[in-house]
């Protein structure tokens, strides 16, 4: 008898047909190959294409300094640290960008994850315990509801509420609901991560303290990108750090790395150190990325400049899309996104741009709400003028072609 004509843990692989369905229309969009990256292009199947899809905000994924001290780092400590944290992976380099980073963002402490996912999953599940009720913007990433879902799983009865996004009317209601002497978190993104708008931060901060709630503030597209100086949201407000109490950022985006930190008081960080799980069960960051990370932050502190390229690149993507008759949301960071609402326009869109040179990323649901297809374009601050305007030609005549605007 053939395997599949018995019931099996496996059935549900070979019931899903969906990709190998795109695929075979030439509508898959996803795992595409990058055979070579050069700043604003990429090369894929051999063909140039300008790359508007990036997290790479600042453009230091591919800086010559950032090359350089990650090859003495690893000729220095090898290229991995074959070790949790916890045990032989803490290295002092792992320590000086701790302390560097607590510094930047005005915080007492800080501490390294190997990836920003990690850090969610491991701070959120170390500071939720078994009563305690946790608040989240129903737009927060994915990965601030799975550190969420791995502490209910594990400890129960964690109490999760969600408000309208960036409501703070129905924030207020939620935390007028929950008992006023039971533990609470509120945890939002700082930067959207698929709407480009920006936390209403000194509002939550001001509910926060009228109904004794901690804050968790998602920094991820964040820093490096909104602020004067690129320190993120709580500078984009008037720079005050104790608008938030936990600051947690990803070294994937603007710091051209993998990792990231979750930053705050010095007694509340050596307690996460001490119970986040993906932290004390997985090896720590590499030599080489700490590396390129602690030069990443070096040029964020003396090349302000890149910063405020950025803003302006932001801006001129956001009113280009506007003038072409595109809606663009809340949108007011680099993060712009092309809300289509129709799933089939908005993957049609995506390959016609693709045929013609233009790489984006279509975002489906559930990563955003039903009937809110997009197509998420983010510019760089090495994209030139030029290259903006080109793009933005090459969009409007597809997105025309199909009705979209």
């Amino acid at each position: 008898m053939n395997r599949k004509d018995k019931a099996s843990i496996f059935d549900k692989c070979y019931a899903f047909t969906a990709a190998a369905e795109a695929r075979a229309t030439g509508l898959y969009p996803f795992f595409k190959p990058i055979g070579r990256s050069e700043g604003t292009k990429v090369y894929i199947d051999g063909r140039e294409m300008l790359m508007l899809g990036s997290n790479n905000y600042l453009g230091l994924a591919n800086d010559p300094r950032m090359k350089e001290a990650a090859e003495q780092a690893a000729e220095r400590y090898g290229t991995s640290c074959s070790g949790s944290r916890f045990m032989n992976g803490t290295l002092d380099l792992h320590e000086e960008l701790e302390h560097k980073l607590a510094g930047f963002v005005g915080k007492e402490s800080a501490l390294c994850f190997t990836t920003g996912y990690q850090t969610n999953l491991g701070s959120l599940f170390a500071m939720l315990n078994r009563g305690d009720h946790v608040i989240v913007d129903k737009y927060d990433h994915a990965s601030i509801m799975d550190g969420i879902f791995l502490a209910e799983g594990t400890k129960k009865q964690v109490n999760l509420h969600r408000f309208k996004h960036n409501n703070m009317d129905d924030l207020e209601k939620v935390l007028g609901s929950i008992p006023l002497d039971e533990p609470k978190l509120i945890v939002v993104d700082g930067v959207f991560s698929m709407e480009g708008d920006i936390a209403k931060l000194p509002a939550i901060r001001k509910l926060a303290d009228t109904y004794r709630a901690g804050i968790y503030l998602d920094e991820a597209h964040a820093l490096g990108v909104v602020g004067k100086n690129g320190r993120g949201t709580c500078e984009h407000f008037g720079d005050d750090p104790s608008l938030c109490d936990l600051l947690m950022c990803t070294f994937s985006k603007s710091f051209g790395s993998i990792g990231g930190f979750i930053a705050g008081e010095e007694q509340v960080i050596d307690y996460i150190k001490h119970f986040a799980r993906p932290l004390i069960f997985s090896a720590s960051m590499p030599p080489a990325n700490i590396a390129a990370t602690m030069k990443a932050l070096d040029i964020i502190r003396t090349e302000p400049e890149r910063v405020h390229r950025l803003q302006h690149n932001a801006t001129r993507l956001i009113e280009g899309f506007k003038s072409l008759g595109f809606d663009t949301g809340t949108s007011e960071t680099p993060i712009v996104p092309l809300l289509i609402g129709d799933n089939d326009k908005t993957f049609l869109l995506w390959k016609q741009l693709f045929e013609r040179g233009v790489y984006v990323n279509p975002v489906i649901s559930p990563a955003v709400p039903p009937q809110r297809a997009l197509l998420r374009t983010s510019c760089m601050a090495i994209h030139s003028d030029d290259e903006l305007d080109e793009a933005l030609r090459i969009i409007g005549e597809e997105a025309r072609k199909l009705g979209i605007i």
